[in-house]
C-alpha cells in the first residue's frame, strides 16, 4: 500500500498515488535484481574456490581492492596463511591469486551496493511520507535480513579460515537460503503492489472458499519446496557430493541405497547435513517430488482458474521445474563442469523467482493498495481490495447495497 497526499482534485490525488506506487515497485524489482545478481556471483564464487581469497571482514575500507603491487602481495600472503592455500592451491601464481581475489571482491561489493541502493530511497520514501503503515513493517524487515546476512557471510568464510580447506556446508546453505528468502520478500512485496483501479470482478481465482484456499496453499506450497530444494542443493555443494555417485536414475547401484548407508551416522540426524550420499538421495528426491507438485498444480489451476496470468504461472512454474530437472541430471552425468554448474544454479532461481510470482499473484485479492480517488474514498484512507472492489461494483438486482 501507498499513501497519497490529499488534495483538492481527486484525478491528482490518484495519479500521485499511482507515481508513487510505480516508484516503489520499480525500487524493489530493481533491489530483488541485485540480489539475484550476488546470488549468481556468489555461485560463481564458490564454484571457483574464491570464497576465501578475503581473509578479513572490513565493510568500509574492505570497498577498495588493493591498488599496487605491494598492496598485492600482502592480500596475497595473507590467503597463504590459511589452510586452503596450502591444501589446494599450494604455488598459485600471483596473477592467478587476483583472479579469484576479484570473484570475492565483486561479490562483496554487491552486498555494500545493495545495503546503500535500499537504505537510502527507502529512507527518503519514509521521509517524503509515501509508504502506508501497512507496509513499512515489511520494508523494516528487509532491512534487518540484509543486516543480517552481512554478518551471516562473514560467520560463514570465518569457518574456512582456521581448520577447514572451505567453509562449513551447514554456514553455507544458511548464507544462500536467507539470500533467496529476502529475493522472495522482495519480490512478493512488489507484486503486491498494484496503482491501477480494482476491476469489477473477483478473479484470479474462479471460487472463492475451499477451492481458492487450495490453489494459494498449493502455490505456497511449492515455493516453500523450492526454498528447501536450493537449501539442499547448497548442502551438496558444500559436501561436492556432485562430484560422487554421478549416475541417474541410480544412485550408488540403486533407486534406493540401503538404509546402513543412508543413515550411519550418530546422532541420525547428522546424516541429513554431513553424509554425502544422503544428502544427494534428498536433493534427487526432492526434485522429483516438485516436479510431480509442479504438474498437478498446474492441471489443478487450469481446471479451477477463470485468469489467464494465473494459469500462465502455473505452468511457466511447471516449465522452470522440468527444465531444471533435466538440467541437474545432465550436471550430474557430465561429473559438474563449471558452465553447468552454473547454468544449474542460474536456473534454479529462474524456478524461486517463478514460484514467489506466482503465489503472490494468486494473493492479490488479499493485498492491493488503495487509489484514494476512486469511488468517493477519500485521499489517504486505506481500504482492502474487497471493500474497494465492493464500492465499485453495482449491486445486484433486488439487492440493497447500503
Amino acid at each position: 500500500m501507498v499513501l497519497a497526499p490529499a488534495t483538492s482534485d481527486p484525478m491528482m490525488t490518484q495519479s500521485l498515488a499511482e507515481q508513487h506506487t510505480r516508484a516503489i515497485r520499480l525500487w524493489l524489482y530493481a533491489i530483488a535484481a541485485l540480489v539475484l545478481a550476488m546470488v549468481l556471483v556468489g555461485g560463481a564464487t564458490r564454484l571457483t574456490e574464491s570464497g576465501l581469497s578475503i581473509t578479513a571482514w572490513e565493510p568500509v575500507i574492505g570497498i577498495l581492492p588493493p591498488l599496487d603491487v605491494s598492496a598485492w602481495q600482502d592480500a596475497f600472503a595473507k590467503y597463504q596463511a590459511i589452510p586452503q592455500y596450502r591444501a589446494l592451491h599450494s604455488g598459485m601464481t600471483l596473477d592467478a591469486f587476483q583472479t579469484i581475489y576479484w570473484w570475492e571482491w565483486t561479490h562483496r561489493l554487491l552486498g555494500r551496493l545493495i545495503g546503500v541502493a535500499f537504505l537510502l530511497p527507502f529512507l527518503w520514501f519514509l521521509w517524503r511520507g509515501t509508504l502506508a503503515p501497512s507496509l513499512r513493517p515489511r520494508l523494516w524487515f528487509i532491512l534487518g535480513l540484509g543486516a543480517l546476512q552481512g554478518a551471516v557471510g562473514w560467520w560463514m568464510v570465518a569457518s574456512g579460515l582456521a581448520a577447514r580447506v572451505e567453509v562449513s556446508q551447514y554456514r553455507l546453505a544458511t548464507h544462500l537460503i536467507l539470500a533467496c528468502v529476502i529475493y522472495v520478500t522482495l519480490l512478493a512485496t512488489a507484486r503486491r503492489l498494484n496503482d491501477g483501479p480494482p476491476p469489477p470482478f473477483p478473479p484470479p481465482l474462479a471460487g472463492e472458499g475451499r477451492e481458492g484456499a487450495r490453489i494459494r496453499v498449493s502455490a505456497i506450497g511449492l515455493l516453500v519446496l523450492v526454498l528447501l530444494q536450493i537449501y539442499l542443493g547448497a548442502l551438496v555443494a558444500g559436501l561436492r557430493a556432485g562430484y560422487l555417485y554421478n549416475t541417474w536414475p541410480l544412485i550408488d547401484g540403486t533407486f534406493v541405497p540401503d538404509t546402513a548407508r543412508l543413515f550411519f551416522a550418530v546422532p541420525l540426524w547428522r546424516n541429513f547435513f554431513e553424509n554425502t550420499l544422503t544428502v544427494q538421495f534428498d536433493h534427487r528426491m526432492l526434485a522429483y517430488a516438485i516436479f510431480v507438485g509442479a504438474l498437478v498444480h498446474a492441471f489443478d489451476v487450469e481446471r479451477s482458474v477463470k485468469h489467464a496470468a494465473a494459469r500462465v504461472g502455473a505452468f511457466a512454474l511447471f516449465a522452470a521445474v522440468t527444465l531444471q530437472v533435466a538440467l541437474g541430471i545432465v550436471t550430474l552425468l557430465w561429473r559438474v563442469p563449471l558452465p553447468l554448474a552454473l547454468l544449474h544454479q542460474a536456473m534454479a532461481m529462474l524456478v524461486l523467482t517463478t514460484a514467489a510470482l506466482h503465489a503472490a499473484g494468486l494473493r492479490l485479492r488479499a493485498s492491493i493498495p488503495l487509489i484514494p480517488a476512486q469511488a468517493g474514498i477519500q485521499a489517504g484512507s486505506l481500504l482492502s481490495r474487497d471493500e474497494r472492489v465492493e464500492k465499485a461494483t453495482p449491486p445486484a438486482p433486488g439487492r440493497d447495497r447500503r
